[in-house]
């Protein structure tokens, strides 16, 4: 963790960096509907100008059940970045315990030499006042 409520991963000069929001207004504790928010922010620190191409998430809640979720880019992008640049994007998820986890991988690709790489997205914790209180 890189700052307060910041959790952060490097791989390959890819800095990846994720914060998350629990949305009161989106949730419903009495049906079970727990849904959070989450910003993240990928760093091109690297030399080479790569591509992210697709990701892969396990979500796992407060009872251990984990989703995979894999799919083409981020938010309907699939950005390229040249050393130094930065993107953000912002995304949700819904649970039906009142905390959990979320971890994955960016699968990236240098643009000049078609090199493939997986750059990890830290793991990050959802908790929402209903929740123990316990870091998962």
């Amino acid at each position: 963790m890189s700052e307060a409520g910041a959790f952060t991963a490097v791989t390959r000069g890819l800095r990846v960096t994720v914060r998350s929001f629990f949305l009161v207004d989106q949730s419903d504790p009495e049906e079970g509907r727990y849904v959070w928010a989450y910003r993240v922010q990928i760093s091109n620190e690297g030399r080479d100008t790569v591509q992210l191409l697709r990701r892969s998430w396990n979500i796992t809640d407060a009872q251990g059940r984990t989703q995979q979720v894999h799919g083409d880019g981020v938010v309907g992008e699939q950005p390229v970045l040249e050393p130094g640049e930065v993107f953000e994007y912002t995304s949700g998820t819904p649970l039906a315990t009142p905390s959990g986890f979320m971890r994955g991988t960016y699968h990236m690709v240098v643009t000049t030499s078609g090199e493939a790489f997986d750059a990890e997205i830290p793991a990050f914790s959802l908790d929402s006042p209903h929740g123990r209180g316990a870091l998962n």
